[in-house]
C-alpha cells in the first residue's frame, strides 16, 4: 500500500488505510504500508508495525516544487521495484505516490495496480479548501482524472466518487465500493455513563471547511435560548484558521458563555471528550466535496454511542438512520437544523435509547467485512493486468 502522506496528523493512513490492512492481514494477507513524512518528519526513516502491518515512512526532504516531486517519486518507487511480484494498492490518486504508481506503470505495465479513492481531489474538492500552488494544483486535477484510466481496478469510498468515475468511462465492473468502516471491538466496547441530561453537551467535530460557521452560529442562537444550561463543546481546527471565524461569531451572538473550544486534540484524548457529548452536530453544505467523502468522524460518533444531526448530504445518509442513531436535515436550513437538535433534547429517553443501541447499525460497516470487498477489487486486478 502507499500512502499519500504520513501517519499523523491527517487521517487517511490512520482512518482507513491501516484499518483495512489489519482486516486484510487476520484474512491471512500480507500487507505493508509505505509513507512519505510529508507532515511528520520526525518519522522519517521509521518502520514501526501497528497489529500485524508494518508502516515504513520514507526519508524526509525540506526541499519543495520539483525538487521534491523527484525525491519523493524516488523514494516511494524504489520499494515498489525491489518486491515486483507484489499487488501495488495506491491510496490517493494524487501527489508524490501517483508520480511514483503512474511511472511505474510504464516501467512493469503487468504489474497489478489497485487505486483507492476517498475524496474529490481536483477542482471543487480539496483543490479549492487548500492553499496549494496553481501547478500542484493543475498536477492533483490531472492526476484524478489520469490515474484511473491506468488502474486496474478501483476502490471507492462514496457512491459519488463512484458515479464519477463511471461519467468519466471507468467501467462498472472495475470500480468497487469501499466506504469507510470501523473496528467491530468498538461496537461491543462498553459505553461510558450517560452524560447528564439536565446540561447537554452539543459536539461540534469538525475541521470547518464542510460549512458555513454563520449558519451554525445560527443554529446555535437558537437552540441556545430554548435550553440556556446547553454546552457547545468544540473539537478541531480549521485548514485556514476558520475556527477564528466561529469564535468572533460567537461573541457577537452572545454565545460565548456556553462555547467551549478545545482546538486540534490528540487522538487518544478523543474517546474523553466524546463521552462528555449528549448529542454531536454534524453540517455540511452541499457540495461535491462533501457529496464524495465518506466522513470517518461520523462513524466514531455513532460508535461511541454519540446521537447525531446531520445534514441529508452524500454518506450522510448511508450512516445516519432518523430516530435510530440521529437524525437528517436537509442542507443550508439552520432553522430546521436547531429544530432537530432541540426535538432530540426535549426527549431524554428516546436520546438514551439512540445512545445505547444507536451503533448496532454499523454492523455493517465493520473492517473485517468490508475487507471482502478490497479482496474482490485485488482479485480483479491480479486477473486482468496480464
Amino acid at each position: 500500500m502507499i500512502a499519500p502522506f504520513g501517519m499523523r496528523p491527517k487521517g487517511t493512513l490512520f482512518a482507513r488505510m491501516l484499518p483495512l490492512a489489519q482486516a486484510l492481514v487476520q484474512r491471512g494477507h500480507q500487507v505493508r504500508i509505505v509513507a512519505p513524512p510529508l507532515h511528520n518528519p520526525s518519522d522519517a526513516r521509521t518502520c514501526h508495525t501497528y497489529a500485524g502491518v508494518p508502516v515504513i515512512h520514507t526519508a524526509y526532504t525540506r526541499a519543495t516544487g520539483v525538487q521534491a516531486a523527484i525525491l519523493y517519486t524516488a523514494w516511494l518507487l524504489r520499494p515498489l521495484l525491489n518486491h515486483p511480484d507484489q499487488l501495488v494498492y495506491l491510496f490517493k490518486p494524487k501527489g508524490y505516490g501517483g508520480l511514483a504508481v503512474r511511472l511505474l506503470r510504464n516501467l512493469q505495465p503487468h504489474r497489478p495496480v489497485l487505486l483507492d479513492t476517498d475524496d474529490w481531489e481536483g477542482y471543487g474538492g480539496w483543490n479549492d479548501v487548500l492553499p496549494y500552488p496553481t501547478s500542484a494544483k493543475m498536477l492533483f486535477h490531472w492526476q484524478e482524472l489520469d490515474l484511473p484510466r491506468h488502474a486496474h481496478a478501483i476502490t471507492a469510498a462514496s457512491h459519488t466518487l463512484l458515479e464519477q468515475l463511471h461519467l468519466r468511462g471507468i467501467a462498472p465492473e472495475r470500480s468497487f465500493y469501499l466506504p469507510n468502516g470501523i473496528a467491530a471491538a468498538q461496537l461491543h466496547a462498553p459505553l461510558p455513563p450517560a452524560p447528564d441530561p439536565c446540561q447537554p453537551t452539543l459536539l461540534v467535530y469538525t475541521r470547518f471547511w464542510e460549512f458555513q460557521v454563520a449558519e451554525l452560529v445560527q443554529s446555535l442562537v437558537q437552540i441556545v435560548q430554548a435550553h440556556p444550561t446547553v454546552r457547545v463543546l468544540v473539537i478541531g481546527k480549521g485548514e485556514q484558521g476558520q475556527e477564528q471565524d466561529l469564535l468572533v461569531r460567537a461573541q457577537h451572538a452572545g454565545l460565548a458563555a456556553a462555547l467551549d473550544y478545545r482546538g486540534w486534540i490528540e487522538p487518544e484524548q478523543i474517546p474523553a471528550l466524546l463521552a462528555q457529548a449528549t448529542l454531536a452536530l454534524v453540517p455540511v453544505d452541499n457540495t461535491l466535496i462533501n457529496q464524495a467523502r465518506c466522513s470517518a468522524k461520523l462513524l466514531e460518533l455513532i460508535a461511541a454511542g454519540v446521537p447525531v444531526v446531520a445534514s441529508r448530504v452524500g454518506q450522510m445518509a448511508e450512516y445516519v438512520r432518523i430516530g435510530v442513531n440521529g437524525w437528517l436535515v436537509e442542507p443550508h436550513q439552520p432553522v430546521a437544523f436547531a429544530r432537530a437538535v432541540l426535538h432530540l433534547l426535549d426527549q431524554p429517553l428516546h436520546l438514551e435509547h439512540m445512545r445505547l443501541y444507536g451503533r448496532q447499525t454499523l454492523h455493517a460497516y465493520t473492517w473485517d467485512r468490508l475487507a471482502q470487498q478490497a479482496e474482490s477489487a485485488c482479485a480483479y486486478a491480479v486477473a486482468h493486468s496480464g
